[in-house]
């Protein structure tokens, strides 16, 4: 069973795909000419069409996967100008590479393709700020919140009232956690992926690249 699993897995149906022959440095390009097309107000919507709808109906294949904080306001899509089957995105308060999320965005590489890999922060993160503060939190909100080790991330000089350092810390700390995957790192090495940390301002809409 575990077998059978495992290659319907590695057999995932693709599109056909627009990105197949994409470098990493081509896709992290798209990604940032999409920002600039987000925060000058010139969003072509590409890739939201009917057509386009029945094309990744029939299978997947996202340039880029996105390991990205659950904030309401940070959504990779949108602030990248994407569209349908673009981008393979992971989302959890305070982008941290659990386990689940790791295994998940092996898929979206190793298997869908996907050839850049971006873990992106915001301004004022409420997770990374309640890490700070510490304290006890109600329900599963603390083992989340824990697992944000600031002690880890940034020199503690630096953390107390400093939210956006420590985010950011937090961020390059989340790529490192990646690139220690043996399926992510081989794809490194193969020329195959790049992975790298960026910082979302919630003020402007701009994503600054950290790594």
């Amino acid at each position: 069973m575990a077998t059978v699993l495992g290659s319907n897995l590695i057999n995932a149906p693709v599109a056909n795909a627009q990105n197949k022959d994409i470098t990493p440095d081509e896709a992290l390009k798209k990604l940032v000419e999409g920002n600039d097309r987000f925060v000058n107000q010139k969003r072509t919507n590409r890739n939201q069409t009917k057509e386009r709808l029945v094309e990744v109906a029939k299978g997947q294949e996202p340039f880029a996967a996105i390991l990205g904080c659950a904030d309401s306001r940070v959504p990779g899509e949108i602030v990248f100008d994407q569209g349908l089957g673009d981008l393979f995105v992971c989302r959890v308060a305070g982008n941290i590479a659990t386990p689940e999320d790791v295994g998940s965005l092996e898929f979206g590489t190793l298997v869908l393709g996907a050839k850049v890999l971006v873990v992106m922060g915001h301004t004022s993160c409420g997770a990374v700020k309640a890490a700070i503060q510490g304290g006890e939190l109600p329900g599963s909100i603390g083992s989340l919140i824990k697992s944000i080790d600031i002690g880890s991330v940034a020199p503690k000089s630096e953390v107390p009232g400093d939210v956006d350092k420590a985010a950011q810390a937090n961020v390059n700390h989340q790529v490192e956690t990646l690139k220690k995957s043996p399926i992510l790192s081989d794809l490194i090495a193969k020329d195959k992926l790049k992975i790298v940390g960026a910082y979302y301002d919630l003020d402007t809409g701009k994503v600054a690249i950290l790594s």
